[in-house]
């Protein structure tokens, strides 16, 4: 079966007004293309792709127009083939701030999405089953967002954007807050938890060493304004483990990203494992 785009941003520029009047070009000049791509045999298995760049240089932007929480100066963003005009149901997007609700337990934030499109309530407990056991919640599912810990309440955010099955998963720097050891068990629960579902993922962040771990191609986004210098495919195969970072194989692609991001204009910080 031959790809299909799932996300398209045709020359994209974005400018914003500053409190004093100022003009701030974030964006210029914005183009990528992903398509969801199928196995030999036809199974759809998504595509990870990742954005990858300092600090301040629009990545987050480009996540929320294609989230429709944002639009474009000039350009276009298209999903699916359609114009972007706002949020949808084939899109869901994980923040680098928990945002799960604070008045639902565990089992019913996962459970909101499903219930809000009238799902069965047979079916949507198989669904919350399944997921809170696949990102390691089981026997909190009574428990309430504030007494978990900041890792455990990014496995309910994931969870609860995963419910519903978008086609497109945008996750903003989404274990930016977590410490080095609880963000590498999430980058490989991650992981597993996307093999199944077939997502087309777009990852922020603007840590070499994640980017390198969960992409299939990279972005590199240049300081502001961003705009994509980079394209480098990543060949490791899948399944991952946290090993991989230890190869050489690894490492040099690690430091060739981190070389072209030195190489772009403007300031910003990036994060490494060198």
């Amino acid at each position: 079966m031959e790809p299909k785009n799932r996300i398209t941003l045709r020359n994209v520029s974005r400018v914003f007004t500053s409190a004093s009047g100022e003009k701030v070009e974030a964006l210029r000049g914005v183009n990528l293309e992903i398509a969801d791509e199928f196995a030999a045999d036809g199974r759809d298995v998504g595509e990870f792709r990742v954005l990858l760049g300092p600090s301040g240089s629009g990545k987050s932007t480009i996540l929320r127009m294609i989230a429709g929480l944002d639009f474009p100066t000039a350009g276009e963003v298209m999903v699916n083939g359609h114009r972007v005009v706002g949020p949808g149901p084939d899109r869901g997007m994980v923040f680098q701030k928990y945002t799960s609700f604070a008045w639902l337990s565990v089992a019913r934030n996962v459970e909101y999405g499903l219930r809000i499109k009238g799902m069965p309530e047979a079916d949507r407990r198989q669904i919350v089953e399944h997921l809170i056991e696949a990102v390691g919640l089981s026997g909190f599912e009574n428990a309430y967002p504030h007494t978990l810990s900041g890792g455990m309440q990014q496995r309910l955010a994931i969870a609860r954007s995963l419910a519903v099955r978008p086609q497109v998963l945008l996750m903003d720097e989404p274990f930016g807050a977590l410490d080095a050891q609880t963000r590498n068990d999430m980058q490989t629960l991650l992981l597993h938890i996307w093999d199944e579902t077939a997502a087309t993922v777009l990852f922020v962040t603007h840590d070499v060493a994640e980017a390198v771990f969960l992409a299939d191609r990279l972005y590199i986004v240049s300081a502001r304004p961003g705009t994509i210098v980079e394209e480098i495919p990543v060949p490791f195969a899948r399944p991952r483990e946290q090993g991989l970072k230890e190869q050489r194989e690894f490492q040099d692609l690690e430091a060739h990203a981190l070389a072209r991001l030195r190489r772009t204009a403007g300031s910003g910080q990036v994060r490494v494992s060198l």
